[in-house]
């Protein structure tokens, strides 16, 4: 029998995981503190009343299916050499900051991380692992 999968789910897998097929997700999946912020801010970011509700929910959801992983040391040295990566190819870490942190947290706890947006982590594979859905 299969070792089971693992990994963490970026948060464009966690807004869209009711369409996904669970064929392609991680056997066991976490998410990461910084996902419940995105989450949060866009939920607070929406104009829209239904769609504010549904970034509600969703966040809510996430909330109660997860306990994030929180960003630590280990995650901290993580994104220095992530950022250092992202630096050498040319790359701007600002608009990506988020990801960044996203993926020194997958990085620091050794899983594989799982995105709809592949062009995100592009320059980090060589320090995580990126799985794209």
């Amino acid at each position: 029998m299969a070792e089971p999968t693992r990994g963490l789910l970026d948060t464009s897998v966690v807004i869209d995981h009711g369409i996904l097929d669970p064929a392609s997700l991680p056997d066991e999946s976490a998410i990461s503190a910084v996902t419940l912020a995105e989450l949060a801010a866009g939920t607070h970011a929406a104009t829209d009343e239904q769609e504010r509700a549904r970034r509600q929910d969703r966040l809510q959801w996430a909330a109660a299916t997860w306990d994030p992983l929180p960003f630590d040391t280990e995650c901290a040295r993580k994104y220095g050499l992530i950022f250092a990566a992202i630096r050498a190819s040319g790359r701007s870490s600002r608009p990506r900051f988020a990801d960044l942190l996203i993926a020194s947290m997958a990085a620091a706890n050794g899983l594989p991380l799982y995105t709809r947006s592949l062009s995100d982590f592009v320059a980090m594979e060589k320090l995580v692992k990126i799985v794209e859905i």
